[in-house]
């Protein structure tokens, strides 16, 4: 006993000692809000060094930040604080269409023995001079909402930042990313160096963005590490997204080749993946938040056209589904080219492809859907309105 305190001991002296020239833990990206709700949201943020994280959260009533100790939410799970880099706090029992304030922390976790933890320095947004950051929940009931649509930036942040300036995130109530936003997913870095970063930076603390992932977020090494950064603390990749009168059917489209194609090196399941989709498809079209919106699209980063095998999988699988829930129309991506096509005998709904360097801005009310095309120099590339 007395040479274990003996090395504690040590262990404490020669933390301190060492504090003395090691550099603070910082957050280094973020935080970001994912899966915005009615009465949920998800916050995430990255650290440089490992840490035990939480969110304290008020509502936005005229008081100070400081008035009163606010509530804390850790990053956990099962009932312990989850140590890492990456953080994800989901809050819940949230108010509708209601503006909340909310600061994030991260407390760095220097070494752990058992029951001994030493923790460092804490790392945190500001509040006192700049404010606390906020949001506002998503609320069935509002009368009118718009949003933006961006694509296929495949890791160029110059372009990126442009198409946001275009898309002014500040008029909008969400934004969608709809897919292949990198080439690869290769590591953490690259992703924030080829869009992330520039998100955050012009909107993605305080307006909620939906990631639809692309064919090409499934390729590089870290690929399998995508949901730890977009929808982490959501079952799946694809879900439903209602704000005010429109319901937004975000897929996920997998592949564009077989998964038998040498490309794959034999790791990918996508037919089996789509038709796990389909089956929760199919319940989803159910809910009274999408039965019961005026309008319904759907987000896919692959259009159902016909050619090559994903998209022949998107039309055989979950177009019939999306036929009888009378969708009225998928935006899309993928093709790097601005297209559209009207209903058919197969798609029974218009889809908009949008190209990889404009934005789709839209403008939804109970009786009125519009979609303006925008390219890089501003002006109209087309437009589309859905009346009831």
């Amino acid at each position: 006993m007395k040479n274990k305190v003996f090395g504690i001991l040590i262990i404490c002296l020669f933390l301190c000692s060492s504090s003395l020239w090691a550099q603070d833990i910082r957050i280094i990206h973020g935080p970001y809000l994912q899966n915005m709700g009615q009465d949920e949201v998800t916050i995430v943020w990255i650290t440089d060094k490992n840490a035990v994280s939480w969110v304290e959260l008020s509502p936005d009533d005229g008081t100070h930040f400081y008035l009163t100790e606010r509530p804390k939410y850790f990053a956990s799970k099962n009932g312990v604080k989850t140590e890492g880099q990456v953080h994800s706090v989901k809050l819940t029992n949230l108010k509708p269409g209601t503006k909340y304030r909310y600061r994030v922390f991260s407390q760095e976790v220097m070494w752990r023995e058992s029951y001994n933890i030493f923790y460092g320095k804490v790392a945190s947004t500001a509040v006192y001079r700049a404010g606390p950051l906020a949001f506002i929940t998503n609320d069935f009931t509002k009368n009118e909402i718009t949003f933006s649509q961006i694509n296929d930036i495949h890791g160029r942040s110059d372009m990126m930042k442009k198409l946001l300036e275009i898309a002014e995130p500040a008029k909008n109530d969400l934004i969608f990313f709809n897919g292949d936003m990198v080439s690869s997913v290769n590591n953490q870095q690259e992703l924030f160096d080829g869009f992330m970063d520039v998100g955050v930076d012009m909107f993605a603390k305080e307006i909620p963005m939906y990631y639809c992932r692309g064919n090409h977020e499934t390729r590089g090494p870290f690929a399998t590490e995508f949901q730890t950064y977009f929808s982490p603390l959501n079952p799946e990749l694809y879900f439903l997204v209602r704000q005010g009168p429109v319901c937004f059917v975000v897929l996920d489209c997998g592949e564009d080749k077989p998964d038998s194609d040498i490309e794959y090196s034999g790791i990918t399941v996508y037919d089996q993946y789509r038709t796990q989709e389909a089956e929760w498809l199919k319940e989803a079209l159910k809910q009274p938040e999408f039965r019961d919106a005026p309008f319904k699209v759907a987000i896919c980063h692959m259009p159902p056209f016909e050619g090559w095998h994903g998209p022949q999988e998107i039309i055989d699988k979950l177009v019939p589904l999306l036929n009888e829930a009378k969708v009225d129309i998928m935006l899309s991506g993928h093709l790097h080219q601005h297209v559209k096509s009207e209903p058919n005998v197969k798609v029974q709904f218009p889809v908009l492809a949008n190209g990889n360097e404009a934005v789709i801005k839209g403008k939804v009310t109970k009786n009125e859907l519009v979609l303006d095309v925008i390219g890089l120099d501003g002006k109209q590339i087309d437009q589309i309105i859905i009346k009831k």
